[in-house]
C-alpha cells in the first residue's frame, strides 16, 4: 500500500471513528450484518500471548521459589533489600521484592490452598517451617515479610476458600493467622526501612483482619498513603488503594472519591490526572455502585495522563480491556449511572486508535474475572478466550467499517483501514 493511500485510510476510518464515537453502541447502523466471531475476522491485530510483563514476573517469582528451595535466605533477604531500595520493577510497573517474597512462600500457600479446595485440614508443617526461619533471622525485615505475607495468604484461604470455610474452626484458624501477620509487622515499618514492599504488607494486612473495625482503627487511607508516598511510581499500590475502599470492604464510596483526589494532588508530577483513574481502576471492577461519586472528566483525563506517561503496550491492553470489558452496558446498572458508564466505555474509540497496537490476550481475559474467581480454564483456554473477547469488542466498536468486507489493521504507527479487494 501506498503512502498516500494508507494516509487516504486512515482519514476515512478517522471520520468513521468520530461516527461511531458519538453513537450509544459504537456498532449501531444496519439491523442486518454478519455476526461478531464473523467480523473479528476482519481485524488484523497481532497477539502477543507470552509479554514481556509475563516473563519478568516469572523470572523475580521464580528466584524467590528457587532460592528459598535451596535455603539461600541471606541471599534472598539482601535481594529484596536491595530491589526495595532501588524501586525494582516489571516493564508494567510491578514491585520486584513484592515478586521475589511471593516466589519464597509459594511452596507453603499453594500446598495449604490446594488441601483447603479438596475440603482437607492441612498440616502446619509448612508455616512452622517458615516460622523457624522467621526466628533464625529476627534481624531481616524480608524474612519477616515472607512469613507474615504467608500467613496473610492462609488467612485469606481459610475465609475465602468454600470448601474451607465449612471446615471446623475456620473462622478461628483465620483470624490466627491475621493475628500471627500483625505481630510479625508490629516492629516493623516501611518508611523507616525505606521498603515499599514492606508498606505494602501492612496494606495487605488490614483487609486480612477478621474485623472490620480493626482495619478501619488502623487507619486505612494512612496506611496507603505512606505506601503511595514511597513509591508514587507504582500503579499496583493505588489501584490496591481504590480496592480497599469499596464498601464491601473497609471504606465507602465517599471515602473512594477523596482519596482519589487526594491521592492524584498529592502525585500529579508523576501521573497528571492519571492517579484518579488508578484508584477508581480496580474499585470499579469490584463494585460498579463506585461509579456514584466518579467524575467521567476527570476519569479520562487520567486515562489520557496515563497513556502519556506509560505508551507500553501492557498498559493500552490493560486500559482498553477495562474500558471494553468492566465498563460494557449493563442493563442491571442503577440509570444515574449509565451516563458515567457510557463515557468510560466510549474511550476504548480512542484508546484503540491511538494507543493499541499488539494484543495481550490474558489481559482481556482478567477483565473478565474477578479477583478470588474459581479455579481457572487451562493458560491456553485463558489466551484463546481473552483474543475471541478482545477482537470482538473491537469488532462491535467498528462493524459498520467493516461489515462489508473492509478490514482494520493496528501498528505501531497508528490504526487503518484496509479496504475491501475489488
Amino acid at each position: 500500500m501506498t503512502h498516500s493511500v494508507t494516509r487516504t485510510a486512515r482519514s476515512l476510518l478517522s471520520r468513521a471513528v468520530g461516527c461511531l464515537a458519538r453513537r450509544s453502541g459504537g456498532a449501531a447502523g444496519s439491523s442486518i450484518r454478519p455476526d461478531l466471531d464473523t467480523l473479528s475476522r476482519h481485524v488484523i491485530l497481532p497477539s502477543i500471548p507470552i509479554t514481556d510483563e509475563e516473563v519478568a514476573r516469572a523470572a523475580f517469582q521464580d528466584r524467590g521459589l528457587q532460592m528459598a528451595r535451596q535455603e539461600l535466605w541471606e541471599e534472598l533477604s539482601e535481594q529484596i533489600r536491595d530491589a526495595d531500595h532501588e524501586r525494582v520493577v516489571t516493564p508494567s510497573g510491578e514491585s520486584a521484592a513484592i515478586l521475589l517474597a511471593f516466589g519464597a512462600r509459594s511452596d507453603v500457600v499453594s500446598v495449604v490452598e490446594d488441601m483447603l479446595h479438596e475440603g482437607i485440614i492441612p498440616p502446619p508443617s509448612g508455616i512452622d517451617a517458615l516460622e523457624a526461619i522467621a526466628a533464625e533471622y529476627p534481624d531481616e525485615y524480608p524474612i519477616q515479610m515472607i512469613v507474615a505475607l504467608a500467613h496473610i495468604d492462609l488467612a485469606w484461604a481459610w475465609r475465602g476458600i468454600p470448601s474451607a470455610a465449612a471446615l471446623e474452626g475456620a473462622a478461628e484458624r483465620s483470624a490466627a493467622h491475621a493475628a500471627r501477620a500483625q505481630a510479625l509487622l508490629s516492629s516493623l515499618c516501611g518508611i523507616e526501612q525505606d521498603a515499599p514492599s514492606l508498606a505494602a504488607a501492612h496494606c495487605a494486612l488490614l483487609a486480612a483482619l477478621p474485623n472490620p473495625l480493626d482495619a478501619r482503627e488502623a487507619r486505612v487511607a494512612d496506611r496507603f498513603e505512606d505506601l503511595i508516598d514511597l513509591d508514587p511510581n507504582s500503579p499496583r499500590n493505588m489501584r490496591a488503594l481504590g480496592a480497599a475502599l469499596v464498601p464491601a470492604r473497609l471504606g465507602s464510596y465517599a471515602e473512594l472519591e477523596l482519596e482519589a483526589r487526594r491521592t492524584a494532588a498529592r502525585t500529579g508530577g508523576s501521573w497528571g490526572a492519571g492517579a484518579y483513574a488508578w484508584v477508581y481502576f480496580d474499585a470499579l471492577a469490584l463494585d460498579a455502585g463506585a461509579l456514584a461519586l466518579l467524575d467521567p472528566v476527570f476519569f479520562i483525563d487520567g486515562l489520557r495522563d496515563i497513556l502519556q506517561r506509560r505508551p507500553d503496550q501492557h498498559t493500552a491492553n490493560l486500559l482498553a480491556a477495562f474500558c471494553a470489558v468492566t465498563m460494557r452496558e449493563d442493563a442491571a446498572a442503577p440509570h444515574a449511572n449509565r451516563a458515567a458508564r457510557e463515557a468510560l466505555h466510549g474511550c476504548l474509540v480512542w484508546i484503540l486508535r491511538d494507543h493499541l497496537y499488539e494484543l495481550h490476550p490474558l489481559i482481556w481475559t482478567q477483565a473478565l474475572y474477578h479477583p478470588g474467581a474459581p479455579p481457572l480454564p487451562s493458560r491456553r483456554a485463558l489466551i484463546s478466550e481473552g483474543r475471541r473477547t478482545a477482537l470482538r469488542a473491537i469488532a462491535a466498536q467498528f462493524a459498520d467499517d467493516i461489515a462489508g468486507g473492509n478490514s482494520i489493521a493496528f501498528s505501531p504507527a497508528g490504526m487503518y483501514l484496509l479496504p475491501m479487494p475489488s
